[in-house]
């Protein structure tokens, strides 16, 4: 059993691995595949930042939920929802659900959170903001 470690020191390296195959396991959307869904309407864009940066910018179409209240609106009543933000609430099924941030930390908590709570078709732009504002700003 060797190079297998034990004990305490185990179970913390054993939730180390889950966590990283997790991580690793976010579906997500390259930034050509992502013109291809926004072009055809087959994608919904969630800008996870602060209200401060998507009003200084943000990918056309976006609707911006600050990371931070995502639990809360992904879990709120549809009407209250639509009240809220304007926007019909996804729904558990919808695919393509794609949340992004600015240089992509905060964009894979929220697709992590996403799928956590049943969104199975959530997906992270890993390219974020900076990308696109890059390629295509």
């Amino acid at each position: 059993m060797q190079g297998k470690p034990r004990g305490r020191a185990g179970a913390a390296f054993q939730l180390f691995r889950i966590a990283a195959r997790t991580m690793a396991g976010v579906p997500t959307v390259s930034l050509p595949e992502l013109r291809s869904l926004l072009a055809s309407g087959r994608a919904r864009l969630f800008d996870v930042r602060s209200r401060e940066e998507a009003a200084a910018g943000t990918i056309p179409g976006a609707l911006n939920i600050p990371v931070s209240e995502l639990e809360g609106a992904l879990q709120m009543e549809p009407a209250a929802f639509r009240a809220l933000y304007s926007a019909e609430k996804p729904k558990l099924e919808d695919e393509n659900l794609v949340f992004f941030c600015q240089i992509g930390k905060r964009g894979l908590q929220a697709t992590q959170l996403a799928q956590s709570l049943g969104y199975t078709g959530a997906r992270n732009y890993p390219g974020a903001y900076r990308e696109w504002l890059e390629k295509e700003g």
